[in-house]
């Protein structure tokens, strides 16, 4: 099973967006997965979930932190999730990864995913300037 890979980070302004893209390969799965979701790590920190969607319709989250300013998508045809994140700001500066998963616990405000593949793909830097 290969892990998703990430794409479309760049360097930009505080205030700016930009629309990342997750590519999904249901090659060698025998099912779906639960969901998809992106992290983010920045220097320093630890890997961080940023937002999740369900594969079939129905359950998206996101962080505190991003509501409001980020949108997470599916395109189904495409087996492609996107990450559209508006109005920038320096501390979203990280790279950011996807990930499938075959759950998703929200517990004392704190989201807990388990991965269904036990690796990761390449992620994209976004570095955003004040």
């Amino acid at each position: 099973q290969v892990p998703p890979v990430a794409s479309g980070g760049g360097s930009v302004q505080a205030g700016d967006s930009l629309r990342l893209s997750c590519a999904v390969s249901l090659s060698g799965r025998p099912f779906r997965p639960y969901a998809v979701a992106w992290f983010r790590q920045a220097p320093g920190n630890e890997r961080e979930f940023v937002a999740s969607i369900s594969w079939l319709p129905g359950s998206i989250n996101y962080i505190d932190s991003v509501k409001g300013r980020f949108t997470i998508s599916k395109d189904n045809a495409e087996d492609t999730v996107y990450l559209q994140m508006n109005s920038l700001r320096p501390e979203d500066t990280a790279v950011y990864y996807c990930n499938t998963l075959k759950g998703l616990t929200f517990l004392s405000g704190v989201y807990t995913p388990e991965y269904d593949i036990g690796s990761w793909g390449q992620g994209t830097q976004v570095t955003v300037s004040s």
